[in-house]
């Protein structure tokens, strides 16, 4: 039997949403171990000069304790 723990976080990115949920997992995988998956919440863009300036995601990471 396994039990599992969500744990919700941020990330960015300049170039896309992709880019932030690839940055996301790889930044947690660094301090989490067992990462089994991961859905986006929410996603936001800031705006600068008209443009968008920075993608931003809201996931929620799955895994799985010792």
């Amino acid at each position: 039997m396994s039990v599992a723990k969500v744990t919700e976080i941020i990330s960015s990115s300049s170039k896309s949403f992709d880019d932030a949920v690839e940055n996301g997992i790889a930044r947690a995988s660094k301090t989490l171990k067992g990462i089994t998956g991961a859905w986006v919440a929410d996603q936001k863009v800031t705006v600068k000069d008209g443009k968008v300036d920075e993608y931003r995601v809201v996931m929620r990471v799955t895994f799985v304790l010792d």
